[in-house]
């Protein structure tokens, strides 16, 4: 009867295990990472008669809950001005309302051109100012239209209010 008693253990400690495995790694396999390279151009009306103009590439990558965010600003030669590497988690996004939240939880920044950006300069002070005060900035990614036959979206970052076109390298968002 022993005998009996321990095949029965052991065949539920068995089945737990399957099942709590299967719990573990169903998230990830639901999963799909995303990854957008963005661009747009950036205008600034310093004064009547001059106009700043830079380029913005926006990278994204998305996994599981790790998101990373790179902006990458160029001036109108091709010539960097500098960039912003944030990185983060990814917090539930409704697929059907193509959002994405992102809780920045670091950054790294590097400037080429005095002055930065001005765009540059708005994402700093305000990534700057809620990482130093909050421990985390918010970042909300909506994609306004996508087109995953062509790999093209067309995407809204905020809080820099910067509508990019954006390039499905994998993924949708």
């Amino acid at each position: 009867m022993k005998k009996h008693n321990n095949v029965w253990f052991g065949l539920l400690l068995v089945c737990i295990s399957a099942i709590g495995a299967y719990l573990v790694l169903l998230p990830q396999a639901k999963t799909e990472p995303v990854l957008l390279n963005c661009t747009s151009e950036l205008f600034n009306k310093l004064d009547h008669a001059t106009e700043a103009e830079h380029y913005l590439i926006v990278d994204l990558s998305h996994n599981g809950n790790k998101a990373q965010v790179n902006y990458r600003y160029f001036n109108k030669e091709g010539a960097p001005a500098g960039s912003i590497l944030m990185q983060g988690r990814a917090l539930a996004s409704s697929s059907s309302a193509h959002f994405i939240h992102i809780e920045v939880t670091s950054k790294q920044e590097t400037t080429t051109e005095e002055p930065m950006p001005a765009h540059m300069q708005y994402v700093s002070y305000i990534s700057s100012l809620n990482l130093n005060h909050q421990g985390l900035h918010h970042l909300n990614i909506e994609v306004l239209e996508a087109n995953a036959l062509e790999d093209y979206a067309v995407v809204l970052f905020q809080p820099s209010n910067t509508v990019c076109g954006c390039r499905l390298l994998q993924g949708q968002p």
